[in-house]
């Protein structure tokens, strides 16, 4: 109503002005707090907003000081550009088209008419950013910055010194949350006053989403704790005596295109009855370079045998596995029939645990500690269940029973903890 009356009481001009007068659009949280913080913390779930948020940041400060010079750090140069700068809610789509700042991308910088000017960074050279000065700065994505030799906090640190221009340096920081050493670092500065802390969920913007992102999101994380953290946009705490931590699984979260694979296995944890628990289906893969990756979560719930069987001989082919691996605990002959109905091709082996669920696992787990093991993606109920496996035998996790977690142990016990990884030994 607002902005029909509006609408009829100002001219042309005015009016494509007011389409870019972002305090009018935006959500209260999405606006930058009082205080005298130094950072400011979006920490929210997928499509809050917080891209547009962080764009708009630097907008305002771009068009009321020529002198602003600011950094823009993303995971990636290539992100920084095509999300921070040229992305959908990007600075450049943010900004009127006569006060459209120039992007230059030899020089990774972007300058506005007034002669302020933004230069883009990657956390994957924090060495960059030892030497540039800046009056501001806007980190995206900070939970994805890459965590190998510490580069994340190396990129923060680096960042933090040069940032010693202007009267009042401030930093953006936008990311939906994960359980990363940074963002514990910034968070803790909430309680001096140094940061302020914006919380969010998907569903505070759900007016501006389509609903097929919506219900995307809920089938990919519905019944997993990790809805709480990619929908709610909480942070995930560990549970105390657990063989994996959170912050283990993210250090082992890998992208981009992994090396030639060596073998590549269908671990199966077999459900005791068609109306029981899960059946557990993982895919991993033993790389050429020695590193486990785990490639998919084929999962199914409630299903009869014939239904599971035939989604792992699906797996199989599908990731030309050389190898099917099933417990056959709970009645080898009949998963063996079973699967071999589905496909009688299937190369199977089948396992028997002499070990409780957990003393099987404490090897594997040892296996991601070392850096041995990889996550090609994000498997949100997997990652649940192997943090709830808590040494002395103990399932904190959700469900009854760690149906996913027990199949990767399976899988990966089967391509790095054989009898054919074992060292050798020499005749003296």
């Amino acid at each position: 109503m607002v902005r029909e009356e509006l609408s009829r009481v100002l001219n042309a001009q005015e009016r494509a002005e007011f389409a870019y007068h972002w305090g009018f659009f935006a959500r209260l949280a999405q606006l930058p707090p009082e205080g005298e913080w130094r950072i400011w913390l979006i920490l929210a779930g997928r499509g809050f907003g917080k891209t547009r948020a962080g764009s708009e940041w630097v907008r305002s400060i771009a068009e009321g000081n020529s002198q602003a010079r600011i950094a823009l750090v993303s995971s990636s140069l290539a992100e920084a550009r095509s999300v921070m700068v040229e992305g959908e809610s990007g600075i450049i789509a943010c900004c009127p088209p006569e006060r459209r700042p120039v992007f230059e991308p030899s020089l990774r910088r972007l300058r506005f008419p007034n002669g302020a000017q933004a230069q883009l960074f990657s956390a994957a050279e924090p060495e960059l950013l030892r030497g540039p000065q800046h009056t501001h700065a806007w980190c995206d994505e900070v939970c994805k910055w890459p965590l190998a030799h510490e580069r994340a906090t190396r990129c923060w640190d680096n960042l933090l010194m040069g940032l010693r221009l202007g009267s009042d340096p401030r930093i953006a920081v936008t990311t939906t949350p994960r359980s990363v050493p940074l963002i514990t670092r910034i968070l803790e500065q909430e309680e001096n006053g140094e940061a302020a802390v914006t919380r969010g969920s998907t569903y505070d913007n759900s007016i501006n989403l389509p609903q097929r992102f919506l219900a995307a999101i809920e089938g990919e994380f519905a019944g997993s704790q990790q809805a709480r953290q990619e929908i709610d946009g909480e942070i995930l705490t560990d549970i105390e005596g657990a063989l994996w931590t959170r912050s283990m699984v993210e250090h082992a979260r890998e992208t981009g295109e992994r090396p030639d694979d060596a073998r590549v296995v269908v671990a199966v944890d077999p459900p005791a009855s068609a109306n029981g628990d899960a059946c557990g289906i993982i895919v991993a893969a033993l790389g050429q370079d020695q590193i486990g990756r785990v490639l998919a979560d084929c999962t199914i719930e409630q299903a009869s045998p014939e239904q599971w069987a035939r989604r792992v001989a699906a797996a199989a082919e599908e990731w030309n596995a050389d190898r099917v691996v099933a417990e056959a605990n709970q009645g080898g002959a009949m998963v063996s029939s079973v699967l071999r109905a589905a496909n009688n091709t299937l190369p199977i082996k089948l396992v028997h645990a002499s070990r409780g669920k957990v003393a099987r696992a404490e090897p594997v787990a040892a296996l991601y500690e070392i850096g041995r093991v990889r996550h090609c993606g994000l498997f949100p109920q997997l990652e649940d269940q192997i943090c709830g496996l808590k040494t002395g035998g103990e399932y904190a996790g959700p469900g009854r029973s760690p149906d996913r977690a027990d199949a990767l142990v399976w899988a990966l016990t089967e391509l790095m903890l054989g009898p054919s990884h074992r060292p050798r030994v020499l005749p003296i």
